[in-house]
């Protein structure tokens, strides 16, 4: 072949963030496009290309002689650099589709979601049905009837958001039901570790200002609790994390993984790695805490001024409780460590200044009575003098989140406040509706608004006074220190992305961003949708808002509430219900319910819960779309930065709001105009959101205009530990003074919200114990369904996506551990196993597996690898849906499929998807066979060679483009 030359030189270049974490944008990145709109390359983007770096006051951390300081570049997450293959890919959704066997004025067909295949139609008629569907429901059931999924983790945009816009016209139209999304990630933390240390808002440590200058100088020891920042953070918040934990360790600091596989950290990093099975690091805990008790080897005097509840916990630790000491050899039999080894651990942690670090809990926080172990990281840290120099929970992740001061010290002279136009998820009802809803009554509702106001103290690092007693200026002050600080000092009945002060005094653009009159009119939890529509009625405890304070979990809820509807149809934004959320198989056997008359999906990518969309529209990525966007977690310098077209839209995309004004344009001319603010231009409405963004005063010599960023100078006395104490030192230091968030005040190794509200509660008791089973899980070795399932299922985030983002990246998935191809030619999820675990089985490395138990069958491909501990499978979460089956055979890996149905406990509603009991077997020929003749249209549907599930196999062919 001929040399080609070929010319790369970029005709354009323009600024996209890095992250798909929903309204996070994230880090800045260059995207270069060729004269003819096609994108060509995108690269890191390097601070100093127009900007004077040293103006800026670029942060370090210094510790024992070494300095770290940042880049001159931002650090983008490799698939992010790849995302040009995402952008036009095969499964890109074009134009408008209609599932080819619904008909909207005949039959249905909805046993045939995700079975039956789409045609190609227009925008007009797309909408139409759209509207008409939206009406007809409305005037049979009632806006109640709709349920909008308008959360999860989509492209970072901001004037276009990837969630919620739909809610935005739902609510003109008299309301919806809202999808309340558990605290997914935080589950143990959320439902356990609030109820012992307040960790608000989400059960994580907090505050948490400054802890990795504090680490670094001070900690001779980190235990990864299966944290990973190789992988976790990165699609988050980049590699500033990895780049960090390689200096950390540089300082002679050890560490320690504590995980059932040997993580992609773990591989170059870990001093010692201890494989431990799944759904057992309560155990563990607990053996530890054994022995610290019986030599004497924890801080006593911090417990005494600093916990209560502490002695009839120890009780049961040593066993004067039930008879049972929680012994090392005890802990040994149910986690798979050696005792010796357990011992070692304890001393070694009791001995040197140590910290727990995590990656938004891992495996063990989301699964069965995952609030057992949360609970005993929080007594164990406490037992070690929690709050003092070294000795604190750290994430390599989010650090941007749910703080008032950052971890890292990369933090700006102010924080910026990006505006976010449409609400996600708000909750049910408003203050002056809540007794009609049903919810929450008025006395309630005060005693809620003082608890966010307590959590706003906290994470501010500031006493908490009540109301009468502080000026409303003050508190409006104090607030206005963070968009966490914020949020929960002014509550969440106006949506979650409230405006900051500085945007609320400009007129305009607090019209435009305004959250609409109408709040949803009822909700349900994400990981009950299932059972909302196959049920006559649910009921759950907590989880009436997202990220609510701990005495939100005593309440009870129920669905439909009085005067509202069932479900009777869905919008999705979020289409990942399959492939991310608990018991996939069942949420396609509850939307094939005759109950669900209609189901629309927006979505740039034909994937997971599209295939069981009635109405698909085409959506634009944000390569697209002219929108705003800021980098607070990227860990360089919190920027904010104009976001250009990098291309034409794909197809007849366009973007997430102007998807959902279609629709409005057809409902009726006044709604349009509500719903766009009198077609306010996007140009005018990026402007209005820079000027509102909490910094625009900043700008002094207007970078904004003239590059398109502004970067933020960082705030000086940013690790002045008098200003900003790292963690919770100031409650180390004086307990009394600075309370925590519980209701002591203190540690409370025994719960005295659970006690007064669940006092037998058996799952989640009191103080925290050892939970065999109970009639909601039996997912242990013990249970006699190991008898049929005899391994323990692991999931965790995958190295070469983003939860249910990027599986069609065609580079990545020629790495084996993204996919393997198998003899059939099929690239298959990798399914990790032991060479014990596999040679039992006969299966040897890239042979076809199936995945199974009672809920269903995932097809894999066996990756064999000494990383793994014996008697466990692991997949990792996300891989796209392609059914072979619809309600039990899937061929894409998708293994939140056959994840239990049922709520981390009675009382906790979280969802379980990490640590349940499956079977793996080779696949024969005989059995492909078999399948292949059982269902030949599934098998004869077009898959891609390189990227897998694509939009041709999903079309009728005389629909297809051109």
């Amino acid at each position: 072949m001929p040399n080609t030359k070929v010319d790369v030189k970029a005709d354009k270049r323009v600024l996209k963030a890095a992250s798909l974490m929903g309204p996070s944008a994230g880090l800045p990145t260059v995207v270069e496009s060729d004269k003819d709109g096609k994108i060509t390359r995108i690269r890191p983007f390097y601070y100093d290309e127009n900007h004077d770096w040293d103006s800026k006051n670029p942060w370090k951390i210094e510790a024992h002689g070494s300095t770290f300081e940042p880049p001159r570049h931002s650090l983008p997450a490799s698939y992010y650099l790849t995302y040009k293959k995402r952008v036009y890919s095969n499964n890109r959704v074009r134009y408008p589709l209609k599932r080819v066997d619904w008909d909207p004025d005949g039959e249905r067909n909805p046993q045939n979601r995700g079975k039956s295949r789409y045609v190609r139609i227009s925008w007009d008629e797309a909408t139409d049905i759209v509207a008409k569907e939206l009406l007809r429901i409305r005037d049979k059931y009632g806006m109640s009837a709709v349920l909008a999924e308008a959360d999860m983790h989509g492209e970072g945009k901001h004037i276009a958001p990837s969630h919620g816009c739909m809610n935005r016209l739902l609510s003109l139209m008299g309301g919806y039901t809202v999808q309340m999304r558990n605290q997914d990630s935080w589950e143990g933390y959320s439902w356990g570790s609030k109820n012992v240390w307040g960790g608000e808002p989400v059960g994580e440590m907090q505050p948490s200002g400054n802890l990795w200058p504090d680490i670094a100088k001070n900690a001779e020891l980190l235990l990864f609790w299966a944290g990973d920042p190789e992988v976790t953070a990165v699609g988050f918040d980049g590699y500033m994390a990895s780049r960090l934990s390689q200096w950390i360790h540089s300082l002679g600091i050890k560490f320690v993984h504590i995980d059932p596989a040997l993580n992609f950290s773990g591989c170059y990093l870990a001093d010692k790695w201890i494989p431990i099975q799944p759904n057992t690091d309560d155990a563990l805990y607990l053996g530890i805490i054994y022995l610290w008790l019986k030599e004497d080897l924890y801080d006593k005097e911090y417990v005494e001024t600093h916990a209560v509840g502490y002695e009839e916990f120890f009780d049961y630790v040593l066993g004067k409780a039930d008879g049972e000491p929680k012994t090392p050899a005890w802990a040994s039999e149910k986690t798979g460590i050696p005792e010796w080894t357990i011992k070692a651990l304890a001393r070694d942690w009791a001995h040197k200044v140590t910290s727990v670090t995590i990656g938004n809990g891992g495996p063990g926080i989301r699964g069965a009575f995952s609030t057992e172990p949360a609970r005993l990281q929080s007594i164990c840290l406490g037992m070690q003098g929690l709050g003092k120099p070294g000795r604190h929970q750290a994430k390599w992740i989010e650090w941007n989140l749910h703080t008032d001061t950052f971890p890292m010290p990369h933090q700006g002279k102010k924080a910026i406040d990006l505006p976010h136009r449409c609400e996600i998820v708000r909750p049910a009802g408003s203050q002056k509706d809540l007794n009609a809803t049903g919810l929450l009554g008025r006395v309630k509702e005060k005693e809620r608004q003082e608890a966010l106001a307590r959590q706003a103290a906290l994470i501010a690092g500031k006493e908490y006074k009540p109301e009468d007693q502080e000026a409303k200026e003050d508190k409006e002050k104090a607030a206005a220190g963070s968009n966490a600080a914020a949020f929960f000092a002014k509550g969440k009945e106006e949506g979650r992305y409230r405006l900051s002060e500085s945007a609320a005094a400009i007129e305009e653009l607090a019209e435009i961003c305004k959250t609409t009159e109408n709040p949803p009119m009822q909700s349900v939890p994400k990981c009950l949708v299932h059972d909302a529509i196959l049920k006559d009625q649910i009921s759950w405890y907590g989880l009436y808002s997202f990220c609510g304070p701990a005495s939100e979990q005593w309440e009870e809820h129920t669905f439909p509430v009085e005067g509202c509807s069932r479900i009777h149809a869905i919008w999705t934004d979020a289409p990942c219900m399959v492939t991310c959320w608990n018991d996939g198989f069942n949420f396609v056997k509850a939307v094939r319910s005759e109950e669900i008359e209609f189901i629309i999906a927006q979505q740039p990518w034909l994937e997971n819960d599209c295939l069981l969309a009635d109405i698909v529209l085409p959506v634009q990525t944000k390569f697209e779309m002219d929108d705003i966007s800021d980098d607070k977690g990227g860990g360089v310098m919190c920027t904010v930065f104009r976001e250009r077209p990098a291309c034409p839209p794909v197809g007849e995309s366009l973007d997430d709001f102007d998807c959902v004004a279609e629709v409005a344009r057809k409902i009726s001319p006044e709604i349009y105009d509500a719903y766009t603010n009198g077609d306010k231009p996007k140009e005018r409405v990026i402007e209005l959101f820079w000027q509102g963004c909490s910094v625009h005063d900043l700008d002094v010599d207007d970078e904004f205009h003239k590059y398109d960023m502004f970067i933020l100078p960082c705030d000086p006395d940013i690790q002045d530990f008098k200003l900003h104490p790292p963690g919770l030192r100031r409650f180390a230091d004086d307990p009394e003074g600075h309370p925590l968030s519980t209701p002591t005040g203190k540690l409370e190794f025994t719960s005295t919200g659970i006690k007064e509200n669940f006092p037998n509660d058996p799952e989640r008791p009191p103080y925290p114990k050892w939970v065999e089973a109970s009639e909601l899980h039996d997912e242990r070795l013990s249970s006699p369904r190991a008898k049929d399932y005899p391994l323990l299922c692991m999931s965790n985030h995958g190295r070469w996506r983003f939860h249910a983002n990027l599986d069609d990246i065609t580079w990545n998935r020629e790495v084996e551990t993204m996919k393997i191809r198998a003899k059939d030619g099929y690239q298959y999820e990798p399914a990790w196993l032991s060479p014990k675990t596999a040679e039992a089985r006969g299966i040897r490395h890239g042979d076809i597996v199936k995945i199974f138990n009672e809920r269903g069958t995932v097809l894999c491909a066996a990756y064999v690898t000494p990383r793994l501990v014996d008697g466990v499978v692991y997949v990792d979460h996300g891989s796209r849906f392609d059914p072979i089956d619809a309600e039990k055979l899937d061929r894409g890996g998708a293994i939140n499929l056959i994840t239990p149905h049922a709520i981390t406990s009675r009382n906790a509603t979280g969802m379980v998807v990490s640590g349940f009991l499956v079977e793996v077997a080779a696949v024969t020929d005989e059995e492909m066979d078999g399948w292949k003749k059982q269902y030949p249209e599934a098998f004869a549907r077009k898959v891609d060679e390189a990227c897998g599930v694509c939009l041709d196999g999903w079309m009728i062919d005389d629909k297809k483009e051109a």
